[in-house]
């Protein structure tokens, strides 16, 4: 497993603007390959339960993101305003490179990896992470940053066949909590709240991603370093609320095809709600949450 964060606890940011970054684990795909609540959302909720929050979106999260789509996600000109409002930024990053190599029989309990791509993987995310925090340490003068670690993804795999791939997993775990130490930023581990048999977190044999509790443990995770005080409540969790990505991608473009208000009711709607600067971004990307009102 990995190692313990750089730090213990971080400034808390008030109001707090928030953006998730990254790939399927931040845009919460649950184990049937559907959008809902996921970590972010929850970090997002437990904000707004303690501080003020102007505005949290995972518009720039997308499944299946690389190390190296996210860089390019970043460096894109849809991310510059959302990223210059930000002072909180969450990244996953990292197991799509990893284990996209990775290949599985969920019928017999067994996996299998070639060790020289996995090598070349790893390094390439390191790379990958390195300039990920440093455009956004520049793009986002404003934004504490959080690098979220990874957990073992395998737990229904048989006993004989979890060493392997849990070395790979742990050694991109030290990847990226180096590379986060390196930028001095925060590194949040989460594999110790999963171990290697968290059937109840990932409950798919033939799925990484992991349900609703597993999304609790890694936000609570990341409020073992932002706030240890604060704690995701199991009797807070919201009710589930899937949307397939044909039902998101058809919800997207209704709203392209939704005339615009004029200026006098845009101007009363930021009134009464958060502003979101995601609102006024062109995206191609998946935008799955609406702003929330400001407290």
């Amino acid at each position: 497993m990995s190692g313990i964060a750089i730090s213990a606890h971080a400034e808390v940011k008030a109001p707090a603007a928030y953006v998730g970054l990254g790939d399927s684990l931040a845009a919460g795909q649950t184990p049937a390959s559907e959008i809902d609540t996921g970590y972010v959302d929850l970090i997002a909720q437990e904000l707004m339960r303690n501080q003020p929050l102007a505005f949290y979106t995972k518009d720039l999260a997308f499944p299946g993101f690389t190390t190296e789509d996210v860089l390019e996600r970043v460096k894109s000109e849809e991310a510059q305003e959302l990223l210059t409002a930000a002072n909180i930024i969450t990244v996953s990053a990292g197991a799509n490179d990893l284990l996209r190599l990775v290949q599985t029989d969920p019928m017999q309990g067994s996996l299998a990896f070639n060790q020289i791509q996995v090598n070349f993987a790893l390094d390439q995310a390191r790379s990958n992470m390195e300039a990920i925090l440093q455009e956004l340490k520049e793009r986002a003068p404003c934004a504490d940053i959080y690098v979220m670690g990874y957990y073992f993804a395998y737990p229904h795999m048989r006993v004989s066949q979890k060493a392997g791939i849990a070395e790979q997993l742990d050694l991109l775990n030290e990847i990226l909590e180096r590379t986060a130490d390196k930028a001095g930023v925060h590194f949040v581990p989460v594999d110790s709240f999963f171990g290697y048999d968290a059937v109840d977190k990932l409950p798919n044999p033939a799925d990484v991603h992991p349900n609703i509790e597993g999304y609790r443990a890694m936000a609570n995770a990341f409020f073992t370093i932002y706030q240890d005080a604060w704690e995701v409540a199991r009797e807070e969790l919201p009710e589930p609320n899937p949307l397939t990505f044909e039902e998101i991608m058809q919800a997207r473009e209704q709203n392209e095809d939704t005339p615009a208000q004029d200026g006098r009711s845009e101007e009363k709607e930021r009134d009464n709600h958060a502003f979101r600067p995601s609102d006024q971004v062109k995206t191609d990307y998946l935008a799955l949450r609406e702003a929330i009102p400001y407290i």
